[in-house]
C-alpha cells in the first residue's frame, strides 16, 4: 500500500474554486478508509502530472500517447493528468500549467521543460508544494537548480551522443573542408545545446567546415527560413544539420525549393513519423530516434519508485537509435 505521497496541499480557497476542484481541497486530510483502517481504494492512487513541450510536434504526440497507453495498462497504480503547450515558445504558458497541476492536487510532476532555466522556478514551486519531480527529455539547467538547493532528477537521452552519431553518418558521404551548417534548437535549452555540441564533435572530427550555426526554435517554419537564407548566403553549402526533425522537414522544403537536392544532404533528430519517408528515399541521410513514446514512461516510473521508497534515485540515461534508409523498418 502506497503511503507516502499523501500530503497537505497549501492551495487558496479562490484558486480551488478557479480550477473548479474545491473537492480536492480536502486532499491532506486523513483518506477515507475501510472496515481494517486502509484507505479507500479511490484514494490510493497518486495523480501523475505530464507537462510537455509543445503538442504541434508529432514528438510530443507520441510521448502523450505512451504515456496514456501506460497509465491504462496500470489504472490502478496511478491517474496521470497530461497537458503541453501550443508552440515550442510558450514558456509563460507552460509555467502556468506547472502552477494549476499544483492547484490540481498533483502529486507528481513530470516535466519535459520548453526552456532549461525559465521552468526552475516553477519547478521549485512543485517540489515546495510537496509534488515529487521528475525532468524528462530536456535538463534543467544544473546552475539554476544548485542555486535554489534542489536535485531533481533527469530522465532521457543522450542528446550530444545521439546527433554525434547522426553527424558521423553525413560526414561519411563529404569530403574534409566541405561547409557544412547547423539549425539549432530554441536557445536556452540543454537538449538544444547538447545536440548542437555532438553535431559539431562529429563535423570537427571529420574536418568539416561549420560556417553557420542558426536557431530554427524547434519549428518547421521557422527551420525552413533559416534554411532558405543559409543556402543563399552560402552557395557551396553542402549540408544541413537539424536539431530535430519538424526543423529537418523545414529544410528539406527549402532545399527543395532552391533546386539543390542533389548536393545538400540533411540530417535530423527525433524520427517521427512525417520524416521516415525521407529517410528511406535519403532525402534526410539520418535521424535519432529517442523513443517518445517512452521518454514520460520511464519518468513515471522514476517517480513511482520515489514515492514507494522515499528515496531519490540517480538520473536515468534513455537509449537512442540512429535510423538510416539502411536501419529504417
Amino acid at each position: 500500500m502506497r503511503t507516502r505521497w499523501t500530503r497537505s496541499r497549501l492551495v487558496s480557497l479562490p484558486t480551488l474554486v478557479t480550477y473548479g476542484l474545491l473537492g480536492m481541497a480536502c486532499a491532506g486530510s486523513p483518506a477515507p478508509t475501510d472496515d481494517a483502517g486502509a484507505p479507500a481504494a479511490a484514494n490510493e492512487r497518486p495523480v501523475v502530472a505530464l507537462v510537455m513541450k509543445s503538442l504541434a510536434n508529432e514528438f510530443f504526440l507520441t510521448m502523450e500517447d505512451g504515456a496514456r497507453a501506460h497509465q491504462q495498462a496500470n489504472p490502478n497504480r496511478y491517474e496521470l493528468v497530461a497537458e503541453g503547450i501550443k508552440d515550442e515558445l510558450d514558456v509563460a504558458r507552460q509555467i502556468d500549467l506547472v502552477e494549476q497541476m499544483i492547484a490540481r492536487g498533483a502529486d507528481v510532476l513530470v516535466l519535459a521543460p520548453a526552456d532549461s532555466q525559465a521552468l526552475v522556478s516553477a519547478a521549485a514551486g512543485a517540489v515546495e508544494a510537496g509534488l515529487t519531480v521528475v525532468n524528462i527529455d530536456n535538463r534543467l539547467d544544473a546552475d539554476a537548480l544548485a542555486e535554489r538547493g534542489l536535485e531533481i532528477p533527469f530522465v532521457g537521452p543522450d542528446n550530444r551522443g545521439g546527433a554525434r552519431q547522426a553527424g558521423e553518418v553525413l560526414a561519411a558521404t563529404l569530403n574534409a573542408g566541405d561547409e557544412v551548417a547547423i539549425i539549432e534548437g530554441a536557445p536556452g535549452a540543454y537538449n538544444a545545446i547538447q545536440r548542437r555540441l555532438g553535431f559539431e564533435d562529429a563535423m570537427q572530427a571529420a574536418g568539416m567546415s561549420v560556417v553557420a550555426s542558426q536557431s530554427g526554435y524547434w519549428e518547421m517554419d521557422r527551420a525552413n527560413g533559416v534554411a532558405a537564407a543559409l543556402l543563399l548566403a552560402h552557395p557551396d553549402l553542402t549540408a544541413l544539420l537539424c536539431a530535430n526533425d519538424s526543423m529537418a522537414l523545414g529544410a528539406a522544403a527549402a532545399v527543395r525549393a532552391a533546386g539543390r537536392e542533389d548536393d545538400v544532404a540533411i540530417v535530423g533528430f527525433d524520427n517521427i513519423s512525417a520524416v521516415q519517408e525521407l529517410v528511406r528515399d535519403g532525402t534526410v541521410l539520418a535521424t535519432v530516434d529517442q523513443h517518445a513514446d517512452q521518454i514520460a514512461v520511464n519518468g513515471i516510473e522514476h517517480a513511482l519508485v520515489i514515492l514507494d521508497s522515499g528515496e531519490t534515485p540517480a538520473d536515468l540515461q534513455t537509449d537512442v537509435t540512429l535510423i538510416t534508409a539502411d536501419t529504417i523498418p
